[in-house]
């Protein structure tokens, strides 16, 4: 792969976006009015003081010397998680590129398009992703955490297991296999193309994460699939669209995460993938039914009132820089309580990634991950599409004015 041309193009962004505040060991200080920090409180007429890529303290008096960042007037959050987003999956010439399509994509362009995507999520305000994944992540993951590349952070499962993975043994030697070539995390499909995994498969594959400490994101749509992955101990399900009271219940009881993705992206895209001859109209029909008994399920779960229900868009072709739509569904549509959702996009979604301790919360020590809003998400849904400043591990990626973002209806 001609990783020089990406090199190339990726510090060439950064030097625009990055440079200015990396290369300078000043503190820094962020003059707020309208604090969100994560945990669900607000705080009034503060400051956050950032030193070497972290928050060191909220309030008193700004230190000698500090570069300034006056965000009064904006709504400042700690950086947005998205725990399911596609990161590869792009369009090239209009075909879907990540859904097994023909496509003689040169390799080159492939890598372009997943830093392009990692960039224009960073620029929207998620300084994280979870990618379910594919192999053409990890390059991506390890330069952004380099710093030759601006994008969001990028937490990756590499290839997923299924059923036609193999038998139990097989599984486990997988997940092994996984953690070796560098996977943070575990992705199984429980179902899919029309076969399900065994209960002895699934164990296998949550068993021999716990074993080697990876979690396991559980592709799940089925009331029995979704069980048979809560009793094997699997850290987060995904979709569960047919998912029941009495198994939320469950869910609570063993902190298994709730990842439900609300919202559907593809779609939004719908008219392009029939154009292209991508996907076909039989296609579409029980992703429509799925995503309107998805909203039900959600409107279920969220009267679960110790169940941790995370944030993830299921970011796909065409979704990328646009992870916050899931956000605005789930407080229009599905009836979330606003602080909620923004508690489960930062807080609650880095405490399933097991990062509760680095990112997703304004406090003394943690990583500055930190967004601006042009209005307030809380009060106004579609401020979500208005991230004007983005800063990422104390560096300042995005610093737009006022009114240079539109959000919509």
């Amino acid at each position: 792969m001609h990783w020089f041309l990406i090199a190339v193009v990726s510090i060439m962004v950064a030097e625009a976006q990055v440079r200015p505040g990396a290369a300078q060991n000043r503190p820094i200080v962020l003059k707020t009015d309208t604090l969100l920090d994560g945990k669900g409180h607000l705080l009034r007429d503060t400051i956050i003081v950032v030193q070497d890529g972290k928050i060191s303290r909220i309030g008193g008096v700004a230190p000698p010397g500090a570069i300034t960042y006056d965000l009064a007037g904006l709504t400042v959050t700690p950086g947005w998680i998205d725990a399911h987003s596609h990161i590869y999956n792009h369009f090239y010439k209009d075909h879907a590129v990540g859904r097994g399509f023909p496509r003689g994509e040169p390799p080159v362009q492939t890598a372009l398009a997943i830093v392009e995507n990692a960039f224009l999520t960073l620029m929207a305000g998620f300084t994280t992703i979870q990618s379910p994944g594919a192999p053409q992540d990890q390059d991506v993951r390890d330069m952004i955490a380099r710093g030759v590349a601006p994008g969001a952070r990028i937490l990756t499962s590499l290839l997923p297991l299924r059923t036609q993975s193999g038998p139990p043994e097989k599984i486990r030697e997988l997940v092994r296999e996984r953690k070796q070539q560098g996977a943070d995390f575990i992705k199984i499909f429980t179902e899919g193309g029309g076969q399900r995994m065994s209960e002895e498969q699934i164990q296998a594959a949550c068993g021999e994460a716990r074993t080697q400490g990876l979690r396991v994101l559980a592709h799940a749509i089925e009331a029995s699939d979704v069980m048979a992955a809560v009793l094997a101990g699997c850290t987060s399900i995904e979709h569960g669209f047919r998912a029941t009271d009495e198994l939320f219940e469950l869910m609570a009881q063993r902190g298994t995460y709730y990842d439900p993705q609300v919202g559907n992206f593809v779609l939004d895209n719908k008219e392009k993938y029939l154009a292209t001859g991508d996907l076909t109209e039989e296609y579409f029909a029980p992703i429509e039914k799925n995503t309107a008994q998805g909203i039900e399920t959600f409107k279920k779960a969220s009267q679960h009132k110790n169940l941790k229900i995370i944030y993830g868009s299921d970011a796909l072709e065409g979704a990328h820089g646009r992870n916050y739509e899931e956000f605005i569904v789930r407080v229009r549509v599905g009836g979330q309580e606003p602080m909620a959702a923004l508690v489960s996009a930062t807080s609650l979604t880095a405490e399933s990634l097991g990062l509760g301790d680095r990112i997703g919360s304004i406090a003394p020590g943690m990583e500055a991950d930190i967004v601006g809003f042009d209005g307030n998400p809380i009060e106004d849904v579609t401020a979500a599409r208005r991230a004007v400043f983005v800063m990422k591990g104390g560096q300042v990626v995005e610093n737009l004015p006022r009114g240079s973002k539109s959000g919509g209806k």
